[in-house]
């Protein structure tokens, strides 16, 4: 059978006590740069999708002079009155 010398695990928890303070120390410095450059991708992404999903409809305004105005369709605002009937409740003791 093994047996763990005292060696052996005062080697490996210093070991592991290192990895745990250098990554600490190396996320200390590094993370904001990581999280910049991730927000950036990220910015990039969203950007792609907006100007799939929207850029048909901005590229035609591009012409220089062109004004174009979009309203809002006036049915829109309705509500529907007909949506049920209000009831009041009394306690009963």
């Amino acid at each position: 059978m093994l047996e763990a010398s005292l060696s052996g695990v005062l080697k490996t928890v210093l070991i592991v006590l290192l990895v745990y303070f250098g990554l600490k120390i190396l996320l200390r410095f590094f993370g904001p740069l990581i999280l910049k450059w991730f927000m950036k991708k990220m910015g990039q992404k969203f950007e792609k999708q907006f100007s799939q999903q929207f850029g048909g409809a901005q590229q035609t305004q591009d012409k220089k002079g062109k004004v174009s105005i979009d309203k809002k369709p006036k049915n829109g605002n309705q509500s529907n009155k007909n949506v049920g009937e209000y009831i009041d409740y009394e306690e009963i003791e």
